[in-house]
């Protein structure tokens, strides 16, 4: 029996169609990784390391003591998992210190901090307690106070960032049943009235800070337009507050972890929103997330680094005090490897974080690509760190904490770090949406050269004049990524690290060459090779951690923390590993044929293999 199918709300063509309207379609400021992805390695974007603002540390580390002190002493993270809910006393005590507007200006009474400060601050607060960042990460990164900022008009400034500032809640709401990373497909809808008001209808799922928000975004569908003769959907946000006649908080969401989060379902019946509360412009919606995103999502990779530089902090404290066959655990070769690379990825966890937060600030850089790779990489190889301190605790790690404490053990909560953790590589975009995101990017510049002969809407004549101009171009460019000046030499200040640094130069002109050879191969087809997709993207993400780490561990060496070299060192190597063996998988593969089981499995030609369940 053939497995049922569902057929698709809309066109896979409408679908593309309204995620390439919302791209930012220009490069018009520099980005370390599409420089990567196209064979250039630029140091000078990254080195000498990016340094925060003196005049902003000064302002930041009065609130960062008292932030660190609060956590500490009046945060309960296990009791908070327990009861599901992050006390009032704890939410009131966030926003007396001004937790919930830490990146609004002084002049609307926020801290007026930067972004890498902001990325500290949630780091401290992850290391506590995962429900606790997302309250303030929803809130902050992608809630109402940055669009706000980013696209309000001064009324709309002054009428929400001082009540955001002093911690009135806010959220964002894109997400609906059948609506993920495929805004297309959106039923919530708003409709102008002959005042040049909006009626709001419709349903949103998964919204972190719903159940407990005062102000939402919230992305509608309003009327399409024509556009160059063909019509074109428009997806708008608007600002809505929780109080309004018609909206309503249908069901509060329970997940495998952070117990604690406020996340529902929200429903919007003939909510009438004025019009002063349209946020940017009639079909600007999606564009407005994405922009909000290039720095919202910095938050992931901040609560990366403070999840595994926890669990390096429980792993070195249990191999030294863990005895196993006359000696502690940590000096047997199993368990010492996993902590050696622990050390040497936390390391470059941080590194990736720190540099996308310091760019960020610094201004002048496209850094679409550097957040999203900071998001995908952090989540992914935190995960794995997560994974190794549950294997190196055993039992105990699997164990919870309160019953740990119980029996007089340290309450380690590896257990929770794991459940909490596992969501950074589903939120804000998951694993795969992030893979295609940055894969479309880092292309780009070749789909804008061969664009019109893949087009079979092009016609023909157009296309001879197309074939000349791609011909030129590649006849430049190819050569360009094969042969190089002597690179024996370069890099020589970052001693110890050079010869990796030379390695990442190399391999970006190799990546470059083996995405054009992938488009060779596969033509139009490319974006259905997902796999193919999401290696090239992998070899692109170390490329760039070795990059920023060795920037970072010579910035710490001329600081008199030579230390910092072998640790960058031990990364790299590793890295230089995985990247030659993913170049080696990239056309050498079982995709084809692990893709036909997997259309067996799903048209139900395998079933016979799930019999034997009650």
């Amino acid at each position: 029996m053939s497995a049922p199918t569902v057929a698709p709300k809309v066109t896979e063509a409408e679908a593309r169609a309204v995620a390439e309207a919302a791209r930012e379609t220009e490069w018009t400021s520099p980005s370390f990784v599409a420089e990567l992805f196209d064979g250039h390695l630029r140091m000078d974007l990254i080195h000498p390391y990016p340094e925060p603002d003196a005049e902003d540390e000064a302002r930041a580390r009065p609130f960062l003591e008292s932030l660190t002190r609060f956590m500490r002493e009046r945060v309960d993270a296990d009791a908070i998992d327990r009861n599901a809910k992050v006390p009032p006393e704890v939410v009131q005590g966030l926003k007396d210190l001004g937790a919930f507007g830490i990146k609004i200006p002084l002049e609307y009474g926020g801290l007026g901090l930067s972004q890498y400060h902001y990325t500290r601050a949630i780091g401290l607060v992850s290391s506590v307690c995962g429900a606790t960042t997302a309250l303030l990460s929803a809130h902050q990164s992608i809630g109402v106070p940055t669009p706000l900022k980013l696209f309000g008009t001064p009324e709309q400034k002054k009428k929400y960032l001082p009540r955001l500032a002093k911690g009135m809640i806010s959220a964002f709401a894109l997400t609906e049943q059948g609506v993920g990373s495929d805004p297309a497909a959106m039923e919530t809808t708003a409709e102008p009235t002959p005042e040049g008001d909006w009626v709001l209808n419709g349903e949103k799922l998964w919204c972190t800070n719903g159940t407990n928000g005062e102000v939402f975004v919230v992305m509608a569908k309003t009327p399409p337009k024509v556009v160059k003769g063909k019509e074109r959907k428009q997806i708008t946000a608007f600002i809505v507050e929780r109080d309004w006649p018609g909206v309503e908080v249908v069901h509060r969401c329970e997940f495998m972890g952070l117990k604690g989060i406020e996340n529902g379902v929200l429903r919007f019946t003939n909510v009438r929103v004025p019009k002063e509360n349209l946020l940017w412009g009639e079909g600007k919606g999606l564009k407005l997330a994405l922009v909000t995103l290039n720095t919202g999502r910095l938050t992931l990779p901040a609560a990366s680094v403070a999840a595994a530089k926890r669990c390096l902090e429980i792993s070195r404290q249990w191999a030294n005090e863990r005895v196993q066959w006359g000696a502690p655990v940590g000096k047997h070769d199993a368990i010492a490897q996993k902590i050696g690379l622990m050390a040497a990825n936390t390391f470059a966890l941080e590194a990736v974080a720190e540099v996308c937060s310091l760019l960020a600030d610094k201004g002048g850089y496209d850094i679409r690509l550097e957040a999203a790779i900071a998001k995908l990489y952090n989540s992914e190889r935190a995960w794995r760190i997560i994974d190794d301190t549950v294997q190196i605790r055993g039992g105990r790690g699997y164990e919870m904490a309160h019953s740990l404490k119980a029996r007089g053990e340290k309450p380690w909560p590896v257990e929770r770090i794991m459940r909490d953790f596992r969501i950074n590589l589903i939120f804000e975009g998951s694993s795969e949406i992030m893979h295609l995101f940055i894969a479309r990017e880092a292309v780009d510049k070749h789909f804008r050269v061969v664009g019109p002969l893949l087009d079979p809407h092009v016609p023909a004549g157009k296309k001879v004049g197309a074939l000349l101009k791609t011909a030129l171009f590649y006849a430049g460019w190819y050569p360009s990524r094969y042969f190089a000046l002597p690179g024996v030499f370069k890099h020589g200040e970052f001693g110890k690290l050079a010869g990796h640094l030379r390695f990442v130069d190399r391999m970006s002109r190799k990546l470059a060459r083996t995405t054009f050879h992938a488009m060779l191969r596969f033509g139009p087809k490319l974006e259905k090779r997902q796999m193919v997709l999401f290696r090239l993207v992998d070899i692109g993400a170390d490329l760039f951690a070795m990059a920023v780490t060795i920037a970072k561990a010579e910035s710490l060496r001329r600081k008199g923390q030579r230390e910092a070299v072998e640790v960058a060192d031990l990364f790299c190597k590793d890295a230089r590993r995985r990247v030659r063996a993913i170049f080696r998988r990239v056309f050498d593969n079982d995709d084809v044929p692990t893709y036909a089981v997997a259309r067996d499995v799903l048209a139900g030609k395998h079933q016979w293999m799930e019999k034997g369940m009650v």
